[in-house]
């Protein structure tokens, strides 16, 4: 996510419109047979409690969507490829407004109804622990944005072209059936189709293209795990680009028209930004690179979306090489409860100050004074980055800069050799996983060998502004 420091305007309130609760429907499934339990309705994040589900891992998703860009009408037929962690009569799945016409679990017809947010599906038999099981879901609707206890927009958000689909931290489930916690990552499979003239965007590679009767059909797959919050399908009028970097990353930009010119001398810089976080944080990630630029004034923020960053406007350097960090951290190495999300974003914006630092600009030193002259009263040590308090805070100040402030304060007890040792091995160490922020500071004294829980409490954990480094 852009940080709000430099873009003040990246979050803002949406209005948006009231969408009723599909009817519940039957199938004429059966009740499963005596014994197991009901999978929970949240992954159990106290700050997103009824995100994520509870009760199976999913491993793949393969969506196929058709968008009309003049009725705004999605069809979709989602299929989930999952295990079950626990003997389940029932699961929960998260969709928000769409409504669902059928369920099948393993090709059998399944009950389902719908409880807010929550898609609950009863299988005809029970789903034994460690089994593999296919849940379909054929749905279709207007879908639109959430708005976040911040008071901005996620999810599928119209424009006046497409859609522009963000979705973090909960907007997956405004367009698809998710298991909507990042803990859950799986490899996706889309096949998008949207009419002629437009272009549809999702995450990884694309695989092909075609135009019949008026519409095109674009395939993509994501291979490596990808949090649901990471995925997109952006639709729009795009100029498209593509090459192939040196080190054999597939680069595909998709840029509006009315964007293109302020864009371009920046996405020229992407094949150098990724070589250079290369040689910093270890070999990239993923197969496929990119971006998308938007033009959707009403937004208000960029987000990191695995393997093709989506930008609201043409990006500035800095955004390029923020939203370009997160594919190591944030992307590759995902948090597991929202609370940690400093180590997506502190990283990020620690990424952009290393940057400066080594392309002639000021140093990451300079930019720590600079903020740590801000008074005690400012809204950088409103909160600690380690522990925000809520959903509402986790894209504050405090998470981006005060979060950047602990790793240079890191970086000077350590020593430069080990902090960049440290960077390399938890972005290399946790690859395609996730990470926490005790793994983090037991990794830090590992490679160091020095005792920083002090410093670690006291620039992530401590309420107002810590005392003169």
């Amino acid at each position: 996510m852009t940080p709000p420091s430099r873009q003040p305007a990246r979050r803002r309130t949406a209005v948006l419109a009231t969408v009723p609760v599909a009817v519940a429907a039957l199938l004429g499934a059966t009740a499963p047979t005596a014994g197991g339990t009901a999978g929970a309705p949240g992954a159990g994040d106290p700050y997103f409690p009824l995100s994520g589900n509870g009760g199976y891992d999913v491993r793949h998703y393969d969506l196929t969507l058709g968008y009309d860009t003049g009725s705004r009408r999605l069809d979709g037929t989602a299929v989930l490829t999952a295990r079950a962690t626990r003997e389940l009569t029932r699961f929960d799945l998260d969709l928000k407004g769409l409504t669902v016409t059928a369920v099948t679990v393993d090709r059998t017809g399944a009950s389902f109804r719908r409880d807010g947010q929550e898609l609950v599906v009863t299988p005809r038999h029970i789903l034994r622990t460690g089994r593999t099981f296919r849940v379909t879901v054929a749905y279709h609707g207007t879908p639109k944005p959430v708005t976040d206890p911040d008071g901005s927009a996620d999810g599928w958000i119209p424009t006046d072209d497409g859609a522009f689909v963000a979705g973090e931290p909960q907007g997956a489930m405004t367009w698809f059936p998710v298991n909507g916690h990042p803990k859950d990552k799986a490899a996706y499979d889309f096949t998008l189709t949207v009419p002629k003239g437009r272009t549809a965007v999702a995450n990884g590679v694309l695989l092909g293209q075609h135009t019949a009767h008026g519409r095109t059909t674009f395939r993509w797959r994501q291979t490596r795990p990808m949090a649901a919050y990471l995925a997109t399908a952006t639709i729009g009028r795009f100029r498209v680009e593509r090459y192939t970097t040196r080190d054999g990353i597939q680069v595909y930009n998709a840029v509006d028209a009315r964007e293109a010119r302020a864009a371009a001398p920046v996405l020229k810089q992407l094949p150098a930004v990724l070589a250079w976080e290369s040689k910093l944080f270890g070999p990239y990630p993923f197969r496929a690179a990119g971006a998308v630029v938007d033009h959707a004034p009403d937004v208000g923020y960029a987000l990191e979306t695995q393997t093709r960053p989506l930008y609201d406007s043409a990006p500035d350097l800095d955004t390029l090489v923020h939203e370009s960090a997160h594919q190591w951290f944030g992307d590759s190495v995902t948090l597991t409860a929202w609370k940690d999300i400093w180590l997506n974003e502190g990283f990020a914006t620690y990424a952009e100050w290393l940057y400066t630092e080594q392309h002639g600009g000021r140093s990451a030193q300079r930019t720590f004074d600079a903020l740590y002259t801000r008074p005690a009263s400012d809204g950088l040590w409103a909160y600690p980055p380690g522990d925000p308090g809520s959903g509402a805070r986790i894209f504050g100040t405090p998470v981006y800069a005060r979060g950047a402030m602990a790793l240079h304060e890191l970086r000077r007890a350590v020593g430069d050799r080990d902090f960049f040792r440290i960077l390399r091995a938890w972005a290399t160490g946790h690859r395609g996983g996730h990470g926490t922020t005790a793994q983090f500071a037991r990794l830090a004294e590992k490679t160091s060998g020095k005792q920083l829980d002090g410093l670690l409490h006291t620039w992530l954990y401590t309420p107002g502004k810590p005392d003169r480094p």
